[in-house]
């Protein structure tokens, strides 16, 4: 039997390489706790740049989540592969170990949804996921699956947000079904590259519309101020879904910038992390 193996390939970059620094690393994230606690928490939003830069807002979500099976949607920043690309076997690995995929998950998924499709290119070099996986086993350890899915967004148009909306309504529908718990998580950073008052000013205008759980609000702020958020698609597609599996509020829990780590605000970028239970 081949096992398929996906390496890790920010290791080393992203976040430390050594498996005792990288848990070194995490603890240091977790170390600002969240001031109350949320249950049932159905989906969330987490950034995915370097720890050192989003660790600390990545962290108040994981915090607060309890045990679960995780379906991450990921930026596709390469632009190849499909729309909605599933790696639906094997294992990814990290410095902590191995994570294993949920195979009848993604089978079913393919089987309720057209446009989900097995398609490993855009996996192969992609961080917005994997950056996910060692806060995940730093708190659960290895006893817990993934079903891996990137979002290519091009433009955030109707076709898009049409797209989204019904990869997010069939996942829901999919997950609610099953006993095994599950949360679903839209990996993306918000603004790039801009000054830190515009990059707040813009994002905190996207996030009202996350927080009103309005998909075409969200789609239509990111297209009307342009903002450079690179998982619009994730957010809108994890908003759906959200939706479906009952989740009834939205709340930011931590809003933050590169430049508040860094100390510069001429050129940051925006990271959120929101949960919605």
């Amino acid at each position: 039997m081949v096992i398929f193996l996906r390496p890790p390939v920010v290791a080393g970059t992203f976040y430390d390489l050594d498996p005792s620094l990288l848990r070194k690393q995490i603890e240091t994230c977790f170390k600002i706790k969240p001031k109350y606690q949320k249950k049932n928490i159905k989906a969330a939003v987490v950034p995915h740049a370097g720890y050192m830069y989003s660790g600390s807002v990545s962290a108040q979500v994981y915090s607060m989540i309890e045990k679960t099976n995780c379906l991450i949607l990921g930026t596709n920043h390469s632009g190849m592969g499909s729309e909605f690309a599933i790696m639906k076997k094997g294992l990814w690995t990290t410095p902590l170990g191995e994570v294993a995929i949920d195979e009848f998950m993604c089978d079913k998924l393919m089987e309720e949804c057209n446009l989900i499709e097995y398609d490993v290119i855009p996996h192969e070099n992609e961080h917005s996921i994997e950056v996910q996986l060692p806060f995940l086993q730093y708190k659960f350890g290895s006893d817990f699956k993934i079903v891996p899915i990137t979002v290519l967004s091009d433009v955030p148009d109707k076709n898009l947000l049409e797209n989204c909306k019904f990869v997010g309504k069939v996942i829901g529908k999919v997950l609610k079904k099953e006993n095994s718990n599950w949360i679903v998580l839209a990996s993306s950073d918000f603004s790039h590259y801009v000054q830190h008052h515009t990059a707040e000013k813009n994002d905190k205008y996207a996030i009202k519309s996350i927080l009103k759980m309005n998909e075409e609000m969200f789609i239509e702020r990111v297209r009307e101020k342009k903002i450079s958020i690179c998982g619009f698609g994730a957010i809108a597609t994890m908003m759906s879904a959200a939706k479906e599996m009952g989740a009834k509020k939205a709340e930011l829990i931590k809003y933050a910038t590169s430049g508040d780590v860094t100390k510069e605000d001429f050129s940051v970028v925006g990271y959120a992390s929101i949960i919605f239970y």
